[in-house]
């Protein structure tokens, strides 16, 4: 087929073809990654309909997140073995991208549903729950350290979260031992904790124990807090209860929520076991 009968498009009917700016086609032409088939001396460039299918695969590499010049260098050397090759790579690609989101919307409705449940709490009411047992990985032992070594404990146990693909949107808790709660030393975590939804192949986990659970709320900084332990301590002892083994505290409303630490609210919750 001669060129004088092939159907050609204007730069402008091409551009629409392909819903584009013609300034998207004028910069793939000054690149070499797709130029017009015929240029006229008068300035006039038009496209043939076979380019439509060379733009459609320019497209979905970008899609690919390709660069350009490497849609460009793909083009230049493109054979049958080498599309499966790139295909086989970027399946893979698109494959843990869907994981990453998979785990980004599992992340998003954890947090909904934690601070829906936030929202409809009585913070004032101090209750005697029984909680299921649940897996927490834990971080080194935090116990005694100082603040700088705590928040590099924080960074290396968010960073684990992530390395492990296990941050399922819960919060990072603190646990603290039952003789540091008798004695009042309610800032001194021994670890800190993280729930899980998904358990990986060969991790430790620690698991908190199913049974009784004495709940309340703290509201603003932490060192008031001792305040609400108070409370929290009288309770059990109207109740006849003992104190067992951890008290574990979490950030249930905290900076991602709400503005300023004094409107945070922490939840405790000790566990008990009847005398």
């Amino acid at each position: 087929m001669s060129t004088s009968s092939k159907k050609l498009f204007t730069s402008g009917e091409f551009a629409a073809l392909c819903n584009v700016k013609k300034q998207t086609l004028f910069h793939y032409d000054e690149i070499g990654l797709l130029s017009p088939e015929v240029k006229k001396e008068n300035g006039y460039r038009y496209y043939s309909y076979y380019q439509y299918g060379l733009f459609s695969v320019i497209e979905m590499l970008k899609q690919l997140k390709m660069p350009l010049q490497e849609i460009k260098d793909y083009l230049q050397t493109k054979s049958p073995q080498q599309l499966m090759e790139l295909l086989t790579v970027k399946s893979l690609e698109i494959n843990q991208q869907i994981e990453d989101l998979q785990r980004l919307q599992t992340m998003i409705q954890t947090k909904h549903k934690q601070t829906r449940d936030a929202l409809q709490t009585d913070y004032s009411q101090i209750t005697m729950e029984y909680m299921l047992q649940e897996r927490l990985l834990i971080s080194k032992k935090i116990f005694h350290c100082t603040d700088p070594a705590f928040l590099e404990a924080i960074s290396e146990f968010q960073s684990c979260l992530k390395e492990m693909k296990v941050d399922s949107g819960h919060p990072i808790g603190g646990m603290i031992r039952r003789k540091e709660v008798l004695e009042g030393d309610f800032d001194n975590y021994y670890y800190l904790y993280n729930r899980l939804e998904t358990i990986p192949t060969q991790t430790i986990t620690y698991v908190k124990a199913a049974g009784l659970y004495v709940i309340g709320y703290h509201i603003g900084r932490e060192t008031t807090i001792d305040q609400t332990y108070a409370k929290l301590l009288n309770y059990i002892q109207k109740e006849d209860l003992k104190l067992g083994n951890w008290t574990y505290e979490e950030y249930i409303l905290d900076e991602i929520s709400v503005n300023g630490i004094d409107h945070y609210v922490t939840k405790i919750m000790i566990e008990v076991r009847e005398k």
